[in-house]
């Protein structure tokens, strides 16, 4: 245990610079004096840490001095990084092992790397909290992910052939911002001609990074970014509906939704959620799909039109007199 909190010393002195052995405590959460008799382990065993006395002092090492950590190469860097910045005091409680982990990981990339892919990892927001689909699908295929990848970390505009809802394919020219996955779903969330705009990544059939530079904040909070649009989304106008599905034909349903903003299961073992939907036409479309497995409960508009498409085809086969 000792031995790996002297290595995220060395490392936190590597990447930081000159720290003071308050802020070392803190970040390795220990004792002052705990940092003390590290600080005074690593000189005796030849680590060139050395203290600077005065307001402004603390330790620090001397120029030149390297850590070896190889078998990292900057996609698996970036990727372990992204996922460690994600709430790590929330995985397994494993918040000390994962800082001390990332900063081991940064060290391993050749100086030129370490900005760059610490930058970058702000752009990758996984799992938020706020979660549209409430439901976990079969990851999907994006063909043009390497390439809107590419584009977010360079900071580059992106010009994709994106196919939305209802409409033929188009190609649009995009300043992207970041990557968000919810429930191994992909977005986009990008801008353009200067207003926000989210892409799911299945539906962009091709891209192409370009050469001019995307105009998008140096720095962002993609948490915050993803809560935001996900509330505008939820108020734009859309139909709210609230139904009951059995569980064998939840997917169904969902995959024809919006957006889930409930789901609660029902006292008869059936699944009661509450959806959105563009409009009335696709609510009465979608529920009609699943037949006698939904039942939409609310608004009273949409059951009169599921109603009078029940009785017209009863009608229409109705035999004897």
């Amino acid at each position: 245990m000792r031995a790996d909190r002297l290595v995220s010393l060395v490392l936190l002195l590597r990447q930081r610079g000159r720290l003071t052995a308050d802020a070392l405590a803190s970040e390795l959460e220990v004792s002052t004096r705990t940092v003390l008799r590290d600080i005074e382990a690593l000189s005796s065993a030849g680590v060139p840490v050395y203290a600077e006395r005065g307001r402004n002092g603390g330790f620090a090492l001397l120029p030149g001095f390297r850590t070896e950590l190889t078998g990292l190469n900057h996609e698996e860097a970036l990727a372990l990084l992204t996922a460690g910045s994600q709430r790590s005091e929330q995985v397994f409680g494993l918040g000390t092992a994962l800082a001390s982990a990332m900063r081991k990981v940064v060290d391993a990339l050749p100086a030129s790397h370490q900005a760059t892919v610490t930058d970058a990892a702000q752009r990758f927001l996984v799992e938020p909290e706020t979660d549209l689909l409430s439901r976990r699908r079969n990851a999907e295929d994006v063909p043009a992910a390497a390439e809107v990848r590419r584009a977010v970390l360079a900071g580059r505009r992106l010009r994709i052939h994106y196919a939305a809802t209802g409409q033929d394919p188009q190609w649009r020219i995009v300043d992207p911002i970041g990557l968000v996955t919810v429930r191994d779903r992909g977005y986009l969330l990008a801008t353009r001609s200067g207003a926000d705009r989210t892409y799911r990544l299945s539906r962009i059939l091709a891209a192409e990074e370009l050469p001019e530079p995307a105009e998008r904040p140096g720095r962002v909070d993609l948490d915050r970014i993803w809560r935001e649009r996900s509330a505008r989304f939820l108020a734009d106008g859309h139909l709210t509906v609230l139904a009951r599905v059995h569980p064998d034909r939840r997917e169904a349903l969902l995959d024809t939704a919006l957006a889930v903003r409930a789901e609660e299961p029902d006292a008869d073992g059936w699944l009661r959620l509450e959806l959105a939907f563009q409009d009335a036409r696709h609510a009465e479309w979608a529920l009609w799909q699943l037949e006698a497995d939904a039942e939409a409960l609310a608004p009273p508009s949409l059951r009169a039109a599921l109603h009078g498409r029940a009785a017209a085809l009863a009608a229409r086969y109705r035999t004897g007199n």
